[in-house]
């Protein structure tokens, strides 16, 4: 359950040699989001993105009020990330970030931290074209907005991983994710913590499906699973580069 899990890593979080944060992804009301940080959670996300602007507002401050008194951050999001179906400018405009209501929702709840939709989308299959995002409607935020700006969805979906998931059997065919480039712009426009679940999902489910098609008599957990955890360390080890957060400590 949520205490047992929170107990386990709030554990690894004070043997670890780095600072660590408890962070809750996508929490969508105000019971799950208050669990979290009663059971211990430094660190939350109030996900009111599928209401309307004023819902979404009254939401995030009832949080950002109840956690703020326990010490924890509280990040939101407004926009919601779109689809590879979305592809029409009046679609793009109704899930993309508003600048201007960036500023008044910040300033209306008292987030910590925004996460904003300029483009990305979660999942392996994030573009059926060329990856766009909205840079200048980053910066604009950027410009607006002094907390710190989040995306989610940027996961870059490594083609070698995709290579290896489909030789042992995964369909993963046509699936695409953030180019690197893209990435290392949005970092300089403003962004300050980037979501990658994706890409680590790959990483370790690949290698799981490799070790079972070459070790079909292995049915040790400890040993199905190793490699895949260290697939999936490389990928942060990689990602940390990406995001020049290496040694910041």
């Amino acid at each position: 359950g949520l205490a047992y899990l929170a107990k386990i890593v709030k554990t690894a979080a004070e043997l670890a040699p780095v600072p660590m944060s408890l962070h809750l992804d996508h929490g969508e009301n105000f019971e799950t989001v208050s669990k979290c940080v009663e059971a211990g959670f430094t660190s939350v996300m109030i996900d009111g993105s599928f209401l309307k602007f004023e819902e979404n507002v009254a939401l995030t401050k009832r949080v950002v009020d109840f956690a703020h008194q326990k010490g924890v951050t509280v990040e939101a999001e407004l926009g919601r990330l779109a689809g590879v179906e979305e592809s029409t400018v009046e679609e793009k405009e109704a899930v993309l970030t508003d600048p201007n209501a960036a500023k008044e929702f910040v300033e209306k709840t008292g987030v910590d931290a925004l996460a904003v939709a300029i483009g990305t989308s979660h999942g392996a299959y994030k573009f059926k074209a060329e990856p766009k995002l909205d840079f200048e409607r980053l910066e604009l935020i950027r410009e607006k907005v002094n907390v710190p700006l989040v995306l989610h969805g940027a996961s870059s979906v490594p083609q070698w991983i995709i290579e290896k998931a489909v030789k042992y059997g995964a369909e993963l065919t046509g699936a695409k994710g953030i180019p690197e480039e893209h990435i290392k712009k949005a970092i300089s426009s403003g962004i300050a913590k980037i979501n990658i679940d994706t890409d680590l999902r790959l990483a370790f489910t690949a290698t799981i499906r490799e070790f079972l098609a070459n070790s079909p008599k292995e049915f040790d957990p400890r040993k199905i699973l190793g490699p895949a955890k260290e697939a999936m360390k490389e990928v942060v080890k990689g990602k940390m580069r990406l995001f020049r957060s290496s040694g910041k400590a």
